[in-house]
C-alpha cells in the first residue's frame, strides 16, 4: 500500500487527477456491473413471475366459479323418463327405450349414434342434473356405437 501511495505522490497533477477520475469510474462501473444491474433484473423477473401468477389465480377463480355454477344444476320438473326422452329428441338420438330403474332412475338404450355426439349429449345432461351411473358402449362397426346407460338424478 506504501508503494502504491508513493508511486501515485511521483505523478503530476494532472495525472494523479486523472487517475482518480479513472478509480471513480471503474468503482461506479463495478458496483453497476455487480450490483445495480443483477438486482434490476431480478426486479424484473419478479414482477414477471407476479403477473404471470396473478393471471393464472384469475383463470383458476373463473375456473372454481364455473365448476360451482355447474354443480347448480337446475331442479329436474317432471320424471325423469319424460325428461331423458325430450333431451334425447332435442339431440336427435332416437331410444331404443327407456324403461324406469327403481324409483329414481332410468335405464335408456340406444341403438346407434356417434361416440362423439353422444358423449356431447351426456355431458349436458350432467349439467342438467342428470347423471349417468352406468354406461356400456358398443361399437357398431359403422362409426357408431350402441348405448345402454343408467341414468340417475344429482343428489338421489
Amino acid at each position: 500500500m506504501i508503494a502504491l501511495r508513493t508511486w501515485f505522490v511521483q505523478r503530476s497533477k494532472r495525472e494523479q487527477r486523472l487517475l482518480l477520475v479513472m478509480a471513480a469510474l471503474a468503482v461506479v462501473t463495478i458496483v453497476w456491473g455487480l450490483i445495480i444491474r443483477p438486482a434490476a433484473n431480478a426486479l424484473s423477473s419478479a414482477r414477471e413471475r407476479h403477473a404471470a401468477a396473478v393471471i393464472r389465480l384469475g383463470e383458476t377463480h373463473n375456473l372454481v366459479d364455473a365448476l360451482r355454477q355447474a354443480r347448480r344444476a337446475p331442479p329436474i320438473v317432471g320424471t325423469l323418463t319424460e325428461i331423458v326422452r325430450t333431451r334425447a329428441e332435442e339431440a336427435g338420438f332416437p331410444l331404443a327405450s327407456i324403461d324406469p330403474d327403481g324409483g329414481d332412475g332410468v335405464r335408456v338404450a340406444i341403438a346407434s349414434a356417434r361416440g362423439a355426439a353422444l358423449s356431447t349429449w351426456l355431458a349436458r345432461l350432467e349439467r342438467y342434473g342428470i347423471v349417468v351411473e352406468s354406461a356400456a358402449l358398443t361399437d357398431n362397426g359403422d362409426r357408431t356405437v350402441a348405448a345402454r346407460l343408467v341414468l340417475r338424478s344429482r343428489g338421489q
